[in-house]
């Protein structure tokens, strides 16, 4: 079999947690969990050859459970930020889970989908696919209508993992899915990030307040640290003296493509570690990423896979999504799905050698 299910972990409640392993004929490897739809592994070949693990991410289910940072996991109903905890639809105004800074909601409140355990279905071939489906009940922290999820991970032919999302709803709500992987093309055990070089597709990014909300503002990439239209290292213009990387302790900014969303997925970015020769090709039909370099990697308590210890800027994320805080701001990206409405996006992180 080219996909396979494990044991991984027990709930306190006594729910059993899986590990779902996909395998194609080139030798790559990914592990999912189906707590939270987590990313716990990603294995794939340097220009020598050799298999490394190129995402972070936990041995224990505890860790996942307890540790900070959203390792792997898929992120709703709103990745990202809402401003004050609350928003306005239809004349309507909610208020959803608090659970950022005392004052604002990240990734979907207290009990997003990164802590829910995902119905999940195998289907084996040369191209793996695991199939993660959910139900959110209409007010689950807060937001409105009942959402059918459903997200599919493969792996191709090709060394590309290709996450695929979909829902629909019961009644307008405002939605924002994506996956928090955090990538190290080195290997998740081989330090910084600084030396990786990254090209996006992204002309315009968002200004943040001190508790990276958005201010409103889109503001051009042109003559800041955060022009990434001409690759460069991400450690080149790592500056926290410029005022929005001090903000966040680093790029933790969502970074808005040129021409918004798309049809169908196009490369709107490329990370490459010249070191091991790897590189990964970024496709998405979203119109924003949320390009993040871990600059709050530093929870002692939790270890990486092997006790591998956890480190500033170690890895990086880049999470393919809408703006955070959309639905605050006329001038940002639609987050409304109504009934009838299909949410259908879909990322694809493809690996490969130069």
């Amino acid at each position: 079999m080219s996909i396979e299910k494990k044991a991984f972990g027990i709930l306190a409640d006594g729910r059993k947690v899986s590990a779902y392993t996909l395998r194609n004929e080139a030798g790559a490897k990914v592990k999912i969990i189906d707590f939270g739809g987590a990313l716990v592994q990603i294995k794939v070949p340097d220009r020598e050859g050799n298999n490394a693990d190129v995402i972070c991410g936990y041995d224990q289910l505890d860790s996942y459970i307890n540790g900070d940072g959203y390792q792997g996991a898929l992120i709703g109903r709103f990745g990202n930020r809402i401003g004050g905890s609350k928003f306005t639809l239809d004349g309507k105004t909610y208020k959803v889970s608090v659970n950022d800074n005392g004052v604002n909601s990240l990734h979907g409140g207290i009990c997003g989908f990164n802590a829910k355990i995902w119905n999940a279905e195998m289907v084996d071939g040369d191209e793996p696919r695991l199939i993660l489906t959910l139900t959110s009940p209409d007010g689950e922290e807060g937001y409105p209508g009942k959402l059918d999820v459903k997200v599919t991970y493969t792996l191709t032919a090709n060394n590309s993992v290709v996450i695929d999302y979909y829902a629909v709803c019961d009644k307008p709500t405002i939605l924002n899915l994506t996956n928090h992987a955090y990538f190290n093309l080195g290997g998740y055990n081989s330090g910084k990030i600084f030396d990786h070089k990254l090209w996006l597709d992204a002309d315009s990014y968002l200004p943040t307040d001190e508790k990276l909300i958005p201010t409103g503002e889109i503001r051009s990439v042109t003559g800041t640290p955060f022009d990434f239209t001409t690759e460069k290292t991400i450690g080149q213009d790592f500056d926290l003296t410029n005022t929005d990387l001090g903000l966040a302790g680093g790029f933790d900014h969502c970074f808005n493509f040129k021409g918004g969303e798309t049809e169908e997925p196009v490369l709107r970015g490329i990370l490459t570690d010249e070191k091991s020769g790897r590189q990964m090709k970024m496709y998405t039909n979203q119109p924003c990423v949320q390009f993040y370099s871990g600059n709050f990697l530093n929870n002692e308590k939790y270890p990486f896979k092997n006790n591998y210890p956890q480190g500033l800027q170690n890895a990086l994320c880049l999470e393919t999504q809408k703006m955070p805080d959309a639905i605050n701001h006329d001038n940002f990206t639609d987050c409304v799905l109504r009934p009838g409405q299909e949410y259908k996006y879909t990322t694809i992180y493809e690996f490969g050698v130069i």
